[in-house]
């Protein structure tokens, strides 16, 4: 989701097609002028091009981060991975897709569904629309949906399928539409940490399951599921409990990142500013991560509360976010998704780096990454550009981060996500001149578009990121051993006290979304095999 605050701006030149990778990628490369210092617009008359300066927006609202699937190109068609919650055939053994073990791909241009191992089969090429894919053409002739439907309420006495999306029209009185015409039934309706007080044991090192927990409030939600508030019975402890639909999981493609969130939050026990996990586990319909309650808020929270931060609170903050990358990358974990939503403040004010949903491992040397994910106001000009990337990603995402909190506005806009995309990879920052030399020093080098030559990286000339003058007034071994006090407290009362979380997500009652009974039937449980887990050094042994 992209926010829209900093307002369009006239064009000097058109806009990029609103396509997405590699179409745009190659668009954006040929725009992107070497040296970090090239944009739009004319020379100067001196042969020197124009430095062309981003408009910064204000930060109003929350981004969410977006991933692009791997692609498998045969004959036109552009195949996604794809469980099928209703029953499919494959256009070309014409056998039954169903289920949740992603046995599938979909062509997301014409919609045309196949086995895995049928997809490079295919002989016929992809025309382009689904108004004309074999599935489309079968049904015009069989159904002749081309012919106008005269609708009106039924009540079906025996189970029926809505002919339109294939799910069960379910209820007890007029549960659908039926044509007349075509004795077609269409679906009328869809239903669609830990506290601060002394607790009086450890809790002990077992298998936890949903029965152990009690859920108290809703902290935050999205379309992966929602966190929230839960005791532990029969003790003084509190936690943050993420909840993960195992259909949305799926359907994503996700399962691979999910066990790797798991992974990095247990390695994370050993680090004073990553969130810490306290156990998994999971029921047939979710996932659960138990992790600690940092009651402080996130960043954003606070960045909209204050309008920006002075320069020593973003220092603090600064700080406590490198001692914690260098931590990850150190074990060769790319975090993908810095941003103000994901770092959270705990009740002494410290802050911990959360959701490692797009963590990518094994990245040492010369080993790379090459997935478009990422939320896109904190992307890297080398993901957008579809090249291989490596650690130095994540400094460029710490570079806008810094930004948004010394000014309060985001470094890069547009009123589109493609318009944005073009700004990061063309267009230099505009800087306030509020700021201070050494602020100013250290974001110009983070935000190099060369990531060569950025800070953070191993060929940077300016040398490590904690001996830039910006970070002159820290002890980094007193703040290693996290001894240096916040510049900022939360006022937390209780342990039930969320004053610095969503309004809107506190007054919902604490439940789980329910999960349709066919689907939960359907669904194969084999991939989660293994997801259960407590941690040794979060528990009394």
């Amino acid at each position: 989701m992209i926010f829209t605050g900093g307002g369009a701006r006239r064009r000097t030149s058109p806009a990029p097609p609103r396509t997405r990778p590699p179409a745009y990628q190659r668009l954006y490369a040929e725009n992107w002028l070497p040296g970090g210092g090239g944009g739009r617009g004319c020379g100067r008359g001196d042969g020197e091009p124009e430095v062309r300066r981003s408009r910064a927006k204000r930060i109003t609202q929350r981004r969410g981060a977006i991933k692009h699937h791997k692609i498998h190109e045969v004959n036109g068609h552009r195949f996604v991975a794809k469980f099928f919650r209703q029953p499919t055939f494959c256009a070309f053994c014409k056998e039954f897709l169903w289920g949740f073990g992603k046995q599938g791909y979909r062509c997301i241009v014409c919609q045309t569904a196949v086995h895995k191992r049928c997809h490079n089969k295919l002989l016929g090429k992809c025309p382009g629309s689904t108004a004309y894919s074999d599935a489309t053409v079968y049904l015009r002739e069989r159904f002749k949906v081309d012919v106008p439907h005269r609708f009106r309420p039924h009540q079906f006495m025996s189970p029926t399928f809505c002919d339109h999306c294939g799910g069960l029209l379910y209820g007890f009185f007029k549960q659908g539409l039926k044509c007349e015409e075509h004795s077609k039934a269409y679906e009328l309706f869809r239903k669609t940490g830990r506290f601060t007080p002394p607790a009086r044991f450890i809790p002990r090192f077992r298998k936890y399951t949903i029965e152990d927990f009690q859920f108290i409030k809703v902290l935050g939600k999205g379309s992966f599921g929602k966190v929230m508030l839960a005791e532990l019975r029969d003790t003084e402890y509190y936690y943050a409990v993420k909840c993960l639909k195992k259909d949305v999981v799926l359907e994503d493609d996700d399962v691979e990142c999910t066990l790797i969130e798991r992974k990095v939050l247990a390695l994370g026990t050993n680090h004073p500013y990553l969130c810490h996990l306290f156990a998994t586990f999971q029921t047939d319909s979710h996932l659960f991560f138990v992790m600690e309650y940092l009651n402080g808020g996130d960043l954003m929270f606070h960045i909209q509360q204050s309008g920006r931060f002075p320069e020593a609170r973003a220092r603090f903050y600064a700080a406590e976010i490198v001692s914690g990358l260098k931590f990850l990358h150190k074990r060769g974990i790319v975090y993908r998704d810095l941003k103000l939503d994901n770092i959270l403040l705990d009740f002494d004010g410290h802050v911990r780096i959360a959701d490692f949903g797009m963590c990518k491992l094994q990245i040492y040397l010369d080993k790379t990454a090459d997935t478009f994910c990422g939320t896109p106001d904190y992307m890297a000009p080398e993901i957008i550009k579809g090249l291989k990337y490596g650690q130095n990603v994540d400094w460029w995402s710490f570079g806008v981060l810094l930004y948004e909190m010394l000014i309060g506005q985001s470094p890069f806009s547009g009123c589109d996500e493609d318009e944005l995309f073009w700004s990061i990879c063309n267009e230099m920052p505009s800087y306030p001149r509020f700021l201070s030399s050494e602020a100013l020093s250290i974001l110009t080098r983070l935000l190099d578009k060369d990531a060569r030559t950025r800070l953070g990286g191993a060929e940077c000339m300016h040398g490590d990121i904690r001996d830039q003058d910006f970070f002159h007034p820290v002890q980094w071994d007193r703040l290693e051993r996290r001894e240096l006090d916040a510049p900022f407290k939360p006022r937390v009362r209780h342990p039930m006290d969320t004053q610095y979380f969503d309004r809107a997500f506190t007054g919902e009652r604490p439940r789980l979304t329910a999960v349709e009974p066919q689907v939960l039937k359907s669904m194969d449980q084999e991939p989660f095999r293994g997801f259960s887990y407590t941690n040794p050094n979060a528990t009394d042994r």
